[in-house]
């Protein structure tokens, strides 16, 4: 580990084996995250907003104890048949993210609502496209929710059961990372920012997490650089670009200058070294010494975004 960043022990094995063409390298699934923010102005110095994050349960085999925001990869059934939609036009999604249809943006940007419902209790949706829903408490909407984590219900039937059309107004592209391509499960994940609802609270709602927090973006890249709080690239770089701004809506009218070019790791060799890398983000270099290790890759799994 250099300071909080985490790096899975298997990497070098399956690097050298990619480089070799002993490993193919798989096609990585679609998926969504979303950086929900919120103004605080309690603490010392300037007001900035909060994000929500969650931490990896320590149990888990990847990346354990590590945090990450809510997030997980795109359902089939996430562009199955229209929902009912307000904001931005499916086209013009489309065009922002580089997707290739209405469809593929409408999965994706279902994949960031139902994920951070899923996972926070935080619904981007409401009866009305002014309107945006202030309390998803009771036994009902868990239910609902637990339904959607099972995959007993589609989003798309969620959404229409409960009479809602998805806010995408209240969302913002912000970033896009491809986990590497010597991982053996991977994801392009787009990721989101969105400022928590008025009326609706978080909640630790993941099974993968054992904590949630909400704390600035600089105090938890410094906990990152002090290795008090471990954190992969993507997480670490989001933050990062996040911390000048002082309030949640500064960050919202941001977003649309952002890059959404995918960042991808590459690997070289130096010498004896394999050097690890991803482009635009020198702070990530890691360079690995080559010899001895298994010439096989190992079956680790993971990914280096945060979607489950």
């Amino acid at each position: 580990m250099s300071n909080g960043q985490w790096y899975p022990p298997e990497w070098p094995a399956r690097i050298r084996a990619l480089a070799s063409g002993e490993l193919t390298a798989v096609s990585p699934r679609r998926a969504a995250t979303v950086m929900l923010l919120r103004d605080d102005t309690s603490g010392p110095g300037t007001a900035g907003p909060s994000v929500h994050m969650l931490r990896r349960r320590t149990s888990m085999a990847f990346a354990g104890g590590a945090y990450a925001y809510p997030g997980g990869g795109v359902d089939p059934r996430d562009d199955d048949h229209l929902v009912g939609w307000a904001g931005p036009s499916l086209e013009t999604w489309a065009v922002r993210l580089g997707v290739g249809s209405a469809a593929e943006a409408q999965a994706v940007v279902c994949a960031a609502v139902r994920e951070t419902y899923e996972e926070a209790g935080v619904l981007l949706a409401g009866p009305t496209a002014g309107t945006v829903v202030s309390d998803t408490t009771g036994a009902d909407w868990e239910a609902d929710r637990q339904a959607l984590v099972d995959r007993e219900l589609s989003f798309a039937g969620f959404l229409d059961r409960r009479g809602l059309v998805l806010r995408s107004d209240l969302l913002a592209a912000w970033a896009r990372w491809i986990t590497p391509a010597f991982e053996p499960r991977r994801y392009d994940t787009w990721f989101f920012v969105a400022a928590l609802p008025e009326g609706q609270r978080t909640r630790n709602a993941s099974t993968e997490a054992d904590r949630t927090v909400w704390i600035r973006p600089g105090d938890a890249a410094d906990g990152y650089d002090k290795g008090e709080l471990l954190m992969m690239p993507p997480t670490v770089a989001t933050l990062r670009a996040l911390r000048p701004y002082g309030t949640a809506a500064e960050v919202l009218k941001a977003a649309d200058a952002q890059n959404l070019a995918p960042v991808l790791a590459e690997a070289r060799m130096e010498g004896d070294e394999l050097v690890l890398s991803w482009p635009g983000h020198d702070e990530f270099t890691k360079h690995v010494p080559t010899a001895g290790g298994p010439a096989s890759p190992p079956s680790g799994t993971g990914t280096d975004g945060n979607p489950s």
